[in-house]
């Protein structure tokens, strides 16, 4: 990883034409040749990139004989698409560090909390559903794609559970397919649903309600033992 602060200016030419003016920002150049410029604020989107694949090249600029009164660049990095013309020039008129970095392998983002996590977890504290609650299985296979959780209530009644994250209006709708389906089966119904999330929108509840579904609210933190706060079932 190279990391360069300087006073910059760029130029991105090809499929699309777009500048920036003098300023100081940071560059980012990758091993795979990926050049990304940033400013101070902005959160993580760069101002401009160029991704790889593609060529770079450091250019020693030369004098402007024409124009004395313009101070010569300290350097000019010159990207080149290697599937495009696009061309992405970066003029860096004063370099204040210029540092090379080896990071070694990288073994990735590896998540917390996500949709898999809460399906385990719920299913070994299944009663969280309710007490008396019995698992069946995780990812029931079902003709339209694997329900998250099927379990049987106290009163031996068959439960569809879709989980999510962030519940929203799509996750109703997967579970009410999900309920048609196994509602036809005579061995199975009636199956009742269950919508589990972190989150989940007014407009989901409101849906949910209304097709005869529960909401319960999932606290990751307290599942893992973590946290003493009650998980809420409205």
């Amino acid at each position: 990883m190279r990391i360069i602060v300087a006073d910059c200016c760029a130029e991105y030419t090809g499929r699309l034409s777009a500048s920036l003016p003098l300023a100081k920002r940071v560059l980012l150049i990758k091993a795979d040749n990926s050049l990304l410029i940033f400013s101070e604020i902005g959160s993580y989107k760069p101002l401009n990139w160029m991704l790889s694949p593609c060529t770079i090249k450091d250019v020693t600029p030369q004098d402007a004989d024409d124009d004395p009164a313009t101070p010569t660049p300290e350097k000019i990095i010159r990207v080149q698409s290697t599937k495009t013309n696009d061309v992405l020039e970066v003029t860096l008129q004063h370099i204040y560090s210029d540092e090379t970095y080896d990071l070694g392998e990288d073994p990735g983002l590896r998540k917390d909390g996500v949709e898999d996590h809460l399906q385990r977890y719920l299913a070994e504290q299944i009663e969280r559903i309710g007490e008396g609650a019995k698992l069946v299985r995780r990812e029931y296979p079902t003709a339209i794609g694997p329900v998250d959780i099927m379990a049987i209530d106290a009163d031996g009644t068959h439960v569809a559970i879709e989980i999510k994250r962030h519940g929203g209006i799509d996750g109703v709708e997967q579970l009410t397919r999900y309920c048609e389906l196994l509602n036809r089966d005579p061995l199975l119904a009636p199956v009742r649903g269950i919508f589990a999330a972190q989150t989940i929108t007014p407009q989901a509840q409101v849906l949910a309600k209304d097709r005869g579904f529960d909401c319960l609210l999932l606290d990751y933190d307290d599942m893992k033992g973590t946290d003493d706060g009650a998980l809420r079932l409205f």
